[in-house]
């Protein structure tokens, strides 16, 4: 094609064909695109570091951050003091003047955003612990003191705190591509207490009557980490409010914790001096532990006790290293029993983990039972659906925090209770499930986001929902009768009908009902997405898919769409615009259900259905009540004609031509149509929740038997409020119903069973229209290789 016809077409395809970038919007009518693509309008465009396929591109980039740490414990003050050194590799093609870290316990200053913008109901109560807080937060401020920061060189540094921030001035741009600056930082903070104040960190001490007076302290979010630095947003620095949690860099650590001589400690890593910091025989149960194939105990309970009973004058300094983590976690007292067993993996290169936990006195036997195990079971079944896990070590410990994660450690809060009165020990069954269920999930977050680390801080469903997800797998392959809190369809229901929803898509932070929001409804959705949508085998390849390609990478939603779909080879972006950029609800009423007989060759036959359908019919009411009033027509027989003596349905003389004709225009295969004896059934569907969806249907048959038949969701393309749907069988149905099996999630199940008569209705063969043909008209026969034979002109 010459240049210059290139050029024209190219103006005229930018001309008439709309930008991808605009919305392709409906504007006449109210009929809405359920199945509009979603690539072009609300995801970005693909890029060299995100490709449209959902995988990372090839120039893939994301920053490096290694952290050597000491820090030390005061156990009289409850301050945490240390010093860390930080080497900081910029992958990105930008080069960085400054760099921004956070700063997550400044969220207790009393000055902080997190404080200031908090609400209370508008009521005329407040809690006991709302008082306790309040209280508390009068007397004591949290937050980090940040006594220096260090260049390469020793040199202070310039550096600003902006709420839950620090931005720190570099001396110069630290380059792209791999240029690298290292930095060091003194800080120290006070740390909260857990269950008066409330936070993902803190102590807890046992001082009620008839307890130890000892702590255990948690500590997380303790020291100053490096922000994100990303392809899709640049730095991330929006203020920690407690909802978002955290969006954090992968690096290599060494961190030493000193801690009063008596303690136990539970870190991040593996432990690199316990012949400093553990007995002899201790070093013998951990190595012993190696290969044990259920708990055993390296802490002893009764060692734990006897530590109890003193305090240590002197400190102990346990070190860690971990290599490929995103952040780091640990907890210390001396009240701790510790446990370990291995867990073995179908994995060459980590073919063996250490399953671990941490617990006091007061959460035997409840924890001893059931902690480890858990963590093993958890192992197992979120390798199977994503990966196997490539850390050494999944440690669970009690304490303070009811539920948090970090690489390699959890912290998890059900405990017995013991009755002050008789001191009767006891659990509950909420509270053992409770304990398994935090503890699946807990461990869970190493997958989702500790390694495949999605940005908490912009979208929660993406570690939570996926998590809670494979939390539901999980305990329902603890025990088929696990009283699971979220991932069955038919539990959302409440929720997806509430006021005040927001989409799944909506920034941590402004998250309405953050527990059905970030967790049940996401979990729901890809519950519904394995079970009926796509199947077990294509939605296991593609979440494995999506998993693998994004360990240890920073995964988008649109990552996570594109794979689901490139993996599967199935369109889903009305599934995603649904349940994931919507707050609609799955509502599908059965309102009418017709059984259709063909027409057939048999004029007699189709008069007798009609009878039989017009006798079935209900007799008007006013004619019922004006019985024995006699008609004018019975009256009177001179007002009889034809037409009142002939039954409506008789078949003439002219209907027998009329089929003769009919028939005689087809060819042997089109009139087989007229012999068909099968019952077509028209099952009328109407779509009340605005969320478009599959409809499994239940048909029950006159013989005793049933079907389910799963009616793909593109049956409301043309039209997503009502359709009608069609069946054909030899059977007889005699009732039908919307989602038996409870799978979809539908909101209101009044209106799934037909319970109506199944109106019978005889289908009439259409008529097959002749085109016009002028050419037969005139008795032209064309001849085989010729199409110029014409007849003599007529005149007109």
């Amino acid at each position: 094609m010459p240049a210059a016809s290139r050029f024209a077409l190219v103006a005229l395809l930018l001309a008439t064909t709309p930008a991808l970038a605009d919305p392709i919007r409906q504007t006449k009518g109210d009929w809405q695109d359920k199945f509009r693509q979603l690539e072009g309008e609300d995801w970005p465009t693909p890029t060299d570091y995100r490709n449209a396929s959902g995988a990372p591109g090839y120039r893939y980039w994301q920053q490096k951050v290694d952290y050597d740490v000491k820090v030390a414990l005061n156990e009289a003050t409850k301050v945490v003091t240390g010093t860390e050194t930080i080497r900081y590799r910029n992958n990105s093609p930008d080069a960085l003047p400054y760099l921004w870290l956070l700063l997550d316990q400044n969220q207790y200053k009393r000055s902080s955003i997190a404080q200031l913008s908090q609400t209370v109901p508008d009521a005329t109560t407040i809690s006991i612990g709302d008082i306790r807080r309040a209280e508390a937060m009068q007397k004591w401020e949290g937050g980090f003191t940040i006594a220096a920061v260090r260049g390469p060189d020793g040199q202070p540094l310039p550096f600003r705190v902006t709420d839950t921030l620090l931005r720190i001035e570099l001396p110069a741009p630290v380059a792209g591509n791999g240029g690298e600056v290292t930095l060091s930082i003194d800080w120290s903070f006070p740390m909260a207490e857990q269950k008066v104040v409330d936070g993902r960190s803190g102590y807890e001490c046992f001082t009620g009557q008839g307890e130890d007076g000892n702590c255990i302290f948690e500590g997380a979010q303790w020291f100053p980490r490096l922000a994100v630095y990303s392809d899709y947003e640049g730095w991330h620095n929006k203020a920690f409010l407690d909802a978002g949690e955290f969006t954090l860099e992968f690096g290599d650590y060494k961190v030493a914790l000193t801690v009063p001589s008596d303690h136990v400690v539970s870190a991040t890593g593996v432990l690199q001096n316990p012949d400093q910091v553990l007995t002899a025989t201790q070093r013998q149960r951990l190595e012993a532990a190696k290969t044990a194939a259920a708990p055993m105990y390296i802490v002893t309970p009764d060692e734990a006790v006897a530590a109890e009973r003193g305090r240590a004058s002197g400190t102990k300094t346990w070190t860690f290293a971990a290599q490929n983590v995103r952040d780091f976690g640990w907890a210390s007292s001396r009240k701790f029993a510790w446990d370990a067993m291995n867990v073995r993996q179908d994995y060459a290169a980590n073919p063996n983990v250490m399953a671990m936990s941490f617990y006091p006195k007061e959460a035997r036997p409840l924890w001893d039972a059931y902690s480890t195990k858990a963590i093993a079971h958890t192992i197992d079944v979120y390798g199977r659906f994503a990966f196997p896990y490539p850390y050494p070590v999944a440690q669970s410990v009690n304490g303070p925090v009811g539920g948090m994660e970090y690489p390699m450690i959890t912290f998890n809060g059900p405990r017995p209770v013991k009755d002050p009165k008789t001191g009767l020990l006891t659990y509950t069954e909420r509270a053992k499930t409770g304990l398994i269920g935090v503890v699946i999930h807990e461990v869970g977050h190493d997958w989702f986001p500790m390694i495949v680390n999605s940005d908490e801080r912009q979208w929660t469903w993406m570690d939570e929902g996926l998590n809670t997800f494979l939390q539901f797998q999980a305990e329902k392959l603890w025990d088929k009768d696990f009283p699971s809190r979220r991932g069955e369809p038919k539990d959302i229901a409440e929720y997806m009908l509430s006021d005040n929803q927001v989409p799944l898509m909506t920034q941590s932070d402004s998250v309405l009902q953050f527990g059905a929001n970030g967790y049940g409804k996401p979990a729901t959705a890809l519950t519904i997405l394995r079970e009926t949508v796509l199947g077990r085998d294509l939605f296991d390849r593609a979440f494995r898919e999506y998993a693998t390609r994004w360990r240890f990478k920073r995964p988008t939603p649109y990552d996570f769409f594109r794979t689901m779909e490139e993996s599967s080879g199935v369109d889903l972006d009305w599934f995603w615009r649904g349940w994931f950029y919507s707050t609609d609800h799955v509502d599908i009423a059965l309102d009418k259900v017709v059984e259709g007989r063909i027409a057939g060759r048999d004029l007699e036959a189709n008069a007798r259905e009609r009878r039989a359908i017009r006798d079935s019919e209900n007799t008007s009411l006013t004619v019922r009540n004006n019985a024995g009033q006699r008609t004018v027509t019975e009256r009177d027989p001179a007002t009889r004609d034809f037409y009142d003596q002939q039954d409506r349905f008789a078949v003439s003389p002219q209907d027998r031509r009329d089929l003769a004709e009919k028939l005689d225009k087809l060819t042997p295969e089109e009139r087989a149509a007229f012999d068909v004896k099968d019952k077509f059934y028209r099952f009328s569907l109407r779509n009340v929740g605005g969320l478009v969806m599959p409809v499994p249907l239940k048909l029950t048959f006159s013989d005793g038997s049933n079907e389910i038949v799963r009616i793909p969701a593109e049956v409301w393309r043309y039209d997503p409020k009502a359709v009608t749907w069609q069946y054909v069988t030899n059977k007889t149905v005699t009732g039908a119903e919307v989602d038996p099996l409870l799978e979809i999630a539908d909101a209101d199940r009044s209106n799934n069973v037909y319970r109506g008569a199944i109106r019978p209705v005889v289908l009439e063969i259409e008529d097959i229209e002749d085109l016009e043909n002028r050419m037969k008209d005139f008795d032209v026969q064309v001849k085989p290789g010729s199409l110029r034979t014409y007849p003599a002109p007529v005149s007109k």
